[in-house]
């Protein structure tokens, strides 16, 4: 039977759309088969991932390590980023997963998916020793020094308007700034702030209580069902035997992460 030629190319769309689908699988099926999942991290966020001897270290990269392990995953390639290409490098395929802070916010869970909470954390603000700033209050018409693309960013445009906020690439810088007067304030996570004022020696210290909690996820492409499904499922396992726990421990001061993430 002779086929017409609109028949042929309708074929040959439809079979180049089936090996596409199939080629493109999973996320989980893909790294497994690669053997390779590449972690996106600012490695400028201790001490949730930094550079450690030219090496990734941190609570995030004991967590991207661990993960790894529990998904037969053989190798952890870590892609620094930054927070204000997260989410592009993430759909554009640059890496597979951001593991380094992120917060679960709508916004963002519109453009990519979240796993279940692997930390908490909060903002703080910093202030110079001597400082009479106590609360956000105090902050108006001061220079406030921000992390791109941040929630504390966010925070700081929404809630302090009448502020000078001062954007910087990473929270050493800024709270460098507070250290030397050039800038009267910081807004940093509490965990990260207090230790980068003591490996730096940096005559900072936090003010007042916790503006706003936050709840961090890592992130992935949207519709990767089967790597969500597994990577939560390895999540939960760590909190509940004890690895999420000795890893927040030897980063965080001794925080039981575990324990700060019941209820969440």
């Amino acid at each position: 039977m002779v086929r017409s030629p609109l028949f042929l190319i309708v074929l040959v769309v439809a079979v180049a759309g089936c090996g596409s689908g199939q080629a493109k699988g999973d996320l989980l099926q893909r790294v497994k088969e690669a053997g390779v999942i590449r972690i996106a991290q600012t490695q400028a966020n201790p001490p949730w991932n930094f550079l450690e001897d030219g090496k990734p270290a941190g609570y995030d990269v004991d967590v991207a390590n661990e993960l790894a392990k529990r998904l037969g995953i053989a190798k952890v390639e870590f892609v620094p980023s930054n927070f204000q290409s997260f989410i592009a490098g993430v759909q554009a395929g640059r890496f597979d997963a951001v593991i380094s802070g992120q917060t679960i916010t709508d916004e963002r869970k519109k453009q990519v998916d979240f796993s279940r909470p692997y930390e908490v954390n909060g903002i703080s603000i910093f202030v110079a020793d001597g400082s009479p700033i106590t609360g956000v209050a105090d902050l108006k018409g001061k220079k406030v020094a921000v992390t791109a693309g941040t929630t504390q960013a966010a925070f700081a445009k929404k809630s302090i308007p009448e502020a000078d906020i001062k954007t910087y690439d990473n929270a050493t810088l800024g709270l460098t700034e507070v250290g030397r007067g050039r800038a009267d304030a910081a807004l940093v996570s509490r965990f990260q702030g207090a230790f980068l004022a003591q490996k730096n020696g940096l005559a900072v210290k936090p003010a007042g209580p916790l503006l706003e909690s936050e709840v961090n996820g890592i992130s992935f492409a949207k519709g990767s069902t089967a790597f969500k499904q597994a990577v939560d499922k390895a999540l939960g396992d760590m909190m509940s035997d004890g690895t999420l726990t000795a890893i927040s421990r030897k980063w965080l001061g001794g925080l039981d992460m575990a324990e700060q993430l019941k209820g969440v």
